[in-house]
């Protein structure tokens, strides 16, 4: 397995001890000076942009000469300031200084025993994670939903996918939810992305490397296991929250029109990162490469990727769902299946709108009716079917109800001159019967 480009969980791990010595010693001018000169070679050598690298080099140094780092004393407001004077210049939210004694330290006297253990406990947390999948299912209307919250580069990764996939499989549409995904393996997203193109190889995304001057290009696999969907309607989720990797996998179906992204622009870092050591207790997080997408030329450092359809991140899934289903509706020649879609897509709408009634209207639909009863409590209707479960009635009009535990059945009042003359049981399959009120 190649290293991973995209190294945003990576970091997390690199800098895990970062807090783990509790009374650090002050700083003294000897440690800001060689921190400060490390951390400006460092970029100088190894930052994606040399431009920047010599900007931001000549800002911190700039800093030190005019004294402006003395009172920083404390270790870690030292890295935020280096941090914060950094980015001040590049925008980049992958590059960052850290204090990090405890895991330089480990690096520099490396001792296998705790290596492997450290491996095992990262192993044993990739799968207590699921291997960052965390939801699949099938929403109603048959469209899947696939949520995870990394990607993963573990071996072990790759058949969870594989079998979210299979699972997937007979879904008539797809959202695939990357809200709280922060990143990881472009193996992984190389993998997914396969599924949702033919055979023949496309051209995902490529990273120009700074050192070397190479270029390393992703295409889609020839071979998946499994069932392909190359002409699956595709929807992803973004936010705020969205970032690196799983902004690439968003950045590549969107330039590809292969998806429509939905929810909010993602964070915007496209640049893979590494550790660099600059003394026995600093390190800093530098990006020493950058994404170069194959139509845009470019990538979404610094911007996020825009969604096609801006709504809310709580509100994406909803969108995402009714976008499909009024889609698939709208493409289907049975009408029997495509009552089917719309009985979805009027369900999920009601729950995006929701519907307020008055408490005397819905108290004149309290009764019997035959086998039915429906009762006024606490300010809303219920309904109960002879010795049935009682369920509360979600108005989706003034005279249509659904159930939060039942998708396929909703219940409608039946009036005649204005007064209530029975209620009639319709079905998702398209049946109905009717029972009139008690007298």
């Amino acid at each position: 397995m190649k290293k991973s480009a995209l190294a945003l969980l990576s970091m997390v791990f690199l800098f895990a001890a970062a807090g783990a010595q509790e009374q650090p010693l002050p700083l003294d001018a000897g440690e800001r000076h060689a921190v400060v000169n490390a951390a400006a070679d460092a970029l100088a050598k190894q930052y994606v942009f040399p431009d920047v690298a010599r900007r931001m080099g000549d800002l911190i140094r700039r800093n030190l000469k005019s004294g402006k780092y003395e009172a920083l004393s404390d270790p870690w407001a030292f890295a935020e300031r280096l941090t914060a004077d950094l980015r001040s210049i590049s925008r980049d939210r992958h590059l960052g200084v850290r204090f990090a004694p405890e895991r330089i330290k480990e690096i520099r006297t490396p001792n296998e025993a705790k290596k492997k253990a450290a491996e095992e406990f990262q192993k044993k947390l990739n799968r207590m994670e699921n291997h960052g999948f965390r939801e699949v299912k099938i929403l109603e209307g048959n469209v899947g939903y696939l949520k995870f919250d990394f990607f993963s580069a573990a071996a072990d990764s790759f058949p969870v996918a594989a079998g979210a996939m299979a699972f997937l499989a007979n879904c008539d549409a797809l959202v695939i939810d990357l809200r709280e995904n922060g990143g990881g393996s472009p193996e992984m997203i190389q993998f997914l992305s396969s599924y949702f193109f033919s055979g023949e190889p496309r051209h995902l995304n490529s990273f120009y490397y700074r050192l070397g001057e190479k270029t390393e290009q992703y295409w889609t696999q020839v071979h998946v296991p499994g069932q392909r969907r190359p002409d699956l309607d595709l929807y992803v989720l973004t936010s705020g929250r969205t970032f690196s990797g799983a902004e690439e996998f968003t950045y590549n179906l969107k330039n590809m029109k292969r998806a429509t992204i939905v929810g909010e622009t993602s964070g915007g870092g496209a640049h893979p990162v590494r550790m660099e050591i600059l003394s026995d207790r600093f390190a800093m997080g530098v990006p020493y490469a950058r994404a170069v997408n194959p139509i845009s030329q470019t990538n979404w450092e610094g911007t996020g990727v825009e969604p096609d359809v801006q709504v809310p991140a709580g509100q994406a899934l909803d969108k995402a769902h009714a976008l499909a289903l009024e889609k698939l509706a709208a493409n289907e020649k049975d009408e029997r299946i495509q009552k089917g879609y719309q009985w979805a897509l009027e369900g999920l709408k009601s729950g995006m709108n929701l519907v307020i009634l008055p408490e005397e209207l819905l108290k004149s639909y309290a009764g019997g009716y035959g086998p039915r009863k429906i009762t006024f409590e606490n300010g809303s209707l219920y309904y109960q079917r002879e010795e049935g479960a009682k369920m509360r009635m979600i108005p989706m009009g003034e005279e249509l109800f659904r159930f939060a535990e039942i998708d396929y059945f909703r219940l409608r009042i039946v009036k005649a001159d204005g007064r209530v003359t029975g209620v009639e049981g319709r079905y998702n399959d398209g049946s109905v019967d009717f029972n009139p009120i008690d007298r």
